[in-house]
C-alpha cells in the first residue's frame, strides 16, 4: 500500500473516529459537534455571499441613489438577515452572543440588520429542563431531584450563554440558578474563529467598516463569561465596595451550589427597570430610579474603575424597600466587568468636564489621550455623550433632548458611520465597555424619560472632580502639594453645589437638588 493511500484513510478513519468521540461526549447531539456548527456556518455564509453577488454586485449601477438600488439593497440586506438569525438560533450560544451584538450597532450597520437581529434579546432559544439538570449532576455531582423542593421550568429569563430559573431549596430557601447552556463551554473556540469568518463577510458587503474590534472583544471577554465562579466573585467584589449604598441590593452567593457552569443566588424578587406599568403601579419615583443607577455607574466608571458592564434592562430591578419604604436598586448578571486603569480614568474624567465646560482644545486633547486620532475627536465627543455636535458646543447640560435631536442623530449617523467604525478601531480598549455601558443607561433614562434629569451631570461631574483630584494627589511630590491638591477639590465641589443648586431653585427642582448634597 501507498504512502498516500496510508495518509489518505489514516486522515478520513480519524476525522470519523474524532466525530464519533466528539458525538459519545455530547450524548449524541449533531448540533454540538464543531465541525457541524462550522459547516453550517460555512454554508450560511457562502448564502449571504451569493445573494450580495446576485443581487448587487452582478451588474454595474449607474445611479446608486436610484429608488430601484435603494430597494434592492434594502431587501439584500433583509434577506442576508434573515439567514444570520436563522444560523444564530440555530447553532445557538456564542452565536446567539454575536447576534445580539449586531442587534445593538444601531450607528454602524444598516437597520435591516438591527431590525431583525435585535429578537435575539428578547427572545434567545431556551433549552429543556432536562438539559439544565444533566449540567447540574455533571457539575455539582447531585440529582436534581434531591437538591430542589420545586423547580419552575419556564424561566426568569435566557440569555445567550445560560439561562435562569427559580427553585426552592429542600431546607427551604428560595433561590435563583443560572445555568450554562450545555456545549457553549466546548464548542466556544471554534465559535469564535467562525465569528471571525462571519466578520470578515461583514467586512466585505461593508468595506468602509471595520469590525475587527468585535473580535478582539469577544475573545476576550467570553472566557470571563463563561466562568460563573468567577461571576460570583465579581458580585461579591461589588457588594462589598458599594455596602454603604443602603439602597443597593446585590443577590448573595450561595458558594456550596456554585461552580464555572451553575451559578446558585438567593431569589430576590423585583420589576425590570424598564417596566413603566410596575413602577406605576408600585408607586416608585422614576426619577429616584434614574439617579440612583446614575449615581452608582459614575462611581463604578470614575472613582472605582470596576464597572458592571451589562446593564439592560433584564439585569437592574427596581422594587420597594421593606424597610424604609424607599427605592431599592437591584443589580444581577456580574459576568463582565471593565476594569479601568487609573490613567484611563484620569483621561476620561478630564474629557467629561472638557465636555461640560464645552472646552474644546481641552475634548481634543483628552480625547488623543485616549487613542481618538487626528480631527475625529468631535464625532468621540458625540460618541460618548450621546448627542449632536451642535448640543455639545452648546452645553450638553443646557439643552434638552427632545424627538428632533434624536432624529437628526439618526439621519446625520448614516453620513459618518465609517467614522465611528475607525474611532472603535482605534479607541483605547478600555473605553469599548464604557460606550456599551453609557448607551444601554442612556437607554434607561429614555424609557423612564428622564434624560433631561440637571442631577445626571452633577453627580457626574462630582465624581470627575474626585477622580482626578485624587490622581493629582497622589502624583504630588510634598504635603504642601498634597493640601493644595484637597482645597481645590473641595472649592470646585463647593462651586459645582451652589451651582446645580442654584439651578434647582430655578428649575423648580430644589427637592431633587438638596437630595443629592444630603
Amino acid at each position: 500500500m501507498s504512502l498516500r493511500r496510508v495518509l489518505k484513510y489514516g486522515i478520513v478513519g480519524s476525522s470519523v473516529l474524532g466525530m464519533g468521540l466528539s458525538l459519545h461526549a455530547n450524548d449524541y447531539d449533531l448540533n454540538s459537534v464543531g465541525i457541524v456548527r462550522l459547516g453550517r456556518a460555512g454554508v450560511t455564509v457562502f448564502d449571504i455571499a451569493t445573494t450580495y453577488q446576485a443581487n448587487l454586485y452582478s451588474r454595474e449601477w449607474t445611479d446608486k441613489k436610484s429608488r430601484e438600488y435603494l430597494q434592492l439593497k434594502s431587501d439584500t440586506h433583509l434577506a442576508a438577515a434573515g439567514k444570520l438569525l436563522d444560523l444564530c438560533r440555530t447553532n445557538r450560544g456564542v452565536y446567539i452572543k454575536v447576534g445580539q451584538h449586531i442587534g445593538a450597532l444601531e450607528y454602524l450597520l444598516p437597520p435591516e440588520y438591527v431590525n431583525t437581529m435585535k429578537v435575539l434579546h428578547s427572545n434567545a432559544p431556551q433549552n429543556p429542563v432536562e438539559d439544565l439538570y444533566r449540567v447540574i449532576r455533571q457539575d455539582l455531582r447531585v440529582d436534581p431531584n434531591e437538591l430542589f423542593e420545586s423547580f419552575d421550568p419556564e424561566p426568569l429569563g435566557t440569555a445567550s450563554l445560560a439561562q435562569v430559573h427559580r427553585a426552592t431549596l429542600r431546607d427551604g430557601r428560595e433561590v435563583a440558578v443560572k445555568v450554562q447552556h450545555p456545549y457553549v463551554k466546548g464548542n466556544s473556540t471554534v465559535d469564535i474563529k467562525t465569528m471571525e469568518v462571519l466578520v470578515k463577510l461583514v467586512g466585505w458587503a461593508f468595506p468602509d467598516f471595520k469590525f475587527q474590534w468585535l473580535v478582539d472583544e469577544s475573545k476576550r471577554n467570553l472566557p470571563v463569561e463563561l466562568d460563573f465562579a468567577h461571576e460570583a466573585h465579581n458580585a461579591e467584589k461589588v457588594r462589598e465596595m458599594f455596602r454603604h449604598y443602603r439602597w443597593l441590593k446585590i443577590p448573595g452567593v450561595i458558594w456550596e451550589y456554585t461552580t464555572s457552569r451553575v451559578l446558585m443566588m438567593e431569589y430576590t424578587k423585583g420589576g425590570q427597570v424598564n417596566d413603566l406599568e410596575y413602577i406605576q403601579r408600585e408607586k416608585l419615583d422614576p426619577y429616584d430610579i434614574a439617579n440612583k443607577i446614575g449615581q452608582l455607574y459614575a462611581n463604578m466608571i470614575f472613582l472605582k474603575g470596576f464597572v458592571h458592564s451589562d446593564p439592560h434592562p433584564g439585569n437592574i430591578l427596581v422594587r420597594r424597600s421593606a424597610q424604609n419604604g424607599g427605592t431599592e436598586i437591584v443589580l444581577l448578571d456580574h459576568g463582565l466587568y471593565a476594569e479601568l486603569s487609573e490613567k484611563f480614568r484620569y483621561n476620561y474624567s478630564q474629557l467629561w468636564l472638557s465636555i461640560l465646560r464645552v472646552d474644546q482644545p481641552g475634548m481634543k486633547k483628552y480625547a488623543q489621550a485616549l487613542g481618538v486620532e487626528g480631527s475625529m475627536w468631535g464625532l468621540f465627543a458625540c460618541m460618548v455623550t450621546g448627542r449632536p455636535w451642535n448640543s455639545v458646543i452648546n452645553g450638553v447640560d443646557k439643552v434638552k433632548q427632545d424627538d428632533a435631536e434624536k432624529e437628526m442623530i439618526q439621519n446625520e449617523g448614516k453620513l459618518v458611520l465609517p467614522h465611528i467604525s475607525d474611532v472603535l478601531e482605534k479607541v483605547d480598549r478600555q473605553m469599548l465597555l464604557v460606550l456599551k455601558t453609557n448607551d444601554l443607561i442612556r437607554g434607561i433614562e429614555t424609557t423612564l424619560r428622564t434624560q433631561n434629569r440637571m442631577t445626571a451631570f452633577w453627580a457626574m461631574t462630582k465624581c470627575c472632580v474626585k477622580s482626578i483630584g485624587s490622581q493629582e494627589y497622589l502624583s504630588a511630590p510634598d504635603t504642601w502639594s498634597k493640601l493644595a491638591t484637597c482645597l481645590r477639590e473641595n472649592w470646585s465641589i463647593l462651586k459645582l453645589n451652589l451651582y446645580y443648586l442654584y439651578r434647582g431653585i430655578v428649575s423648580f427642582h430644589l427637592l431633587s437638588a438638596l437630595k443629592m448634597i444630603f
